[in-house]
């Protein structure tokens, strides 16, 4: 009896917060999110699930933790020399790094969106300064800052090839047959799909495609900028 209750305290005593956040990141990034739960994360770990409950009450509070490491692990030191477009675009790149590094990043994000841990606020609080520093009033600046948040993750998800749960193999058979479906449509009706069956259904060069999707969106701010207020 006294083994039994002496457990859970010896677990926690070597068991760390960051230890557990740490290994539920790697985790969730193998299975998903859906795949992580607090009992096999304590097997992971080798301690009982109450262990994990000294830091964590539910489930909940870990995909929290979990989302305050994403957020933490984004670079905000912007150089305060460069001009603001280019510190702009340094955190959004920033961003997009980190969610192609943590498969469940972007899930993640998108579940705790509403969440506002410290390191979220501090990634914000550096956006909203280089904003309010290129001259957007508090209004655009906060709707720039979103949408930048948006983009990163849309970037993130739609990138051709990138499918959870499916094998190397099943993707590429999945393209290849979307790509016969748009090669063998009506030419007279849809010509530019025909044209561009492969390159709609290509994944070859995911480089070009986050280079494309942040220098729009950089460019679409800096036109805002330029434009005269009403």
């Amino acid at each position: 009896m006294a083994k039994t209750t002496q457990a859970p305290d010896a677990d926690r005593a070597r068991l760390s917060k960051k230890a557990v956040v740490d290994r539920g990141l790697a985790l969730a990034d193998e299975v998903g999110l859906e795949g992580l739960t607090i009992r096999r994360l304590a097997e992971e770990l080798g301690v009982t699930p109450m262990a994990l409950y000294w830091h964590f009450r539910n489930k909940e509070e870990l995909l929290s933790g979990l989302a305050d490491q994403v957020w933490g692990e984004i670079d905000t030191d912007v150089d305060p020399a460069q001009p603001w477009p280019r510190q702009l675009q340094g955190l959004l790149e920033s961003l997009v790094a980190v969610l192609r590094a943590h498969p469940c990043a972007s899930p993640l994000l998108l579940v705790s969106e509403k969440q506002r841990s410290d390191a979220a606020l501090n990634a914000t609080e550096v956006v909203m300064g280089v904003l309010r520093g290129a001259g957007f009033d508090p209004q655009h600046a906060t709707e720039i800052a979103r949408s930048a948040l948006w983009t990163g993750l849309m970037l993130v998800m739609s990138e051709a090839g990138k499918e959870p749960g499916k094998s190397a193999e099943e993707v590429e058979e999945d393209l290849r047959r979307n790509r016969i479906r748009l090669a063998t449509l009506p030419p007279a009706r849809y010509p530019n799909l025909v044209e561009c069956a492969d390159a709609l259904t290509a994944c070859e060069d995911p480089a070009l495609h986050y280079r494309l999707g942040i220098d729009l969106f950089i460019a679409g701010v800096v036109a805002l900028a330029a434009e005269p207020e009403p």
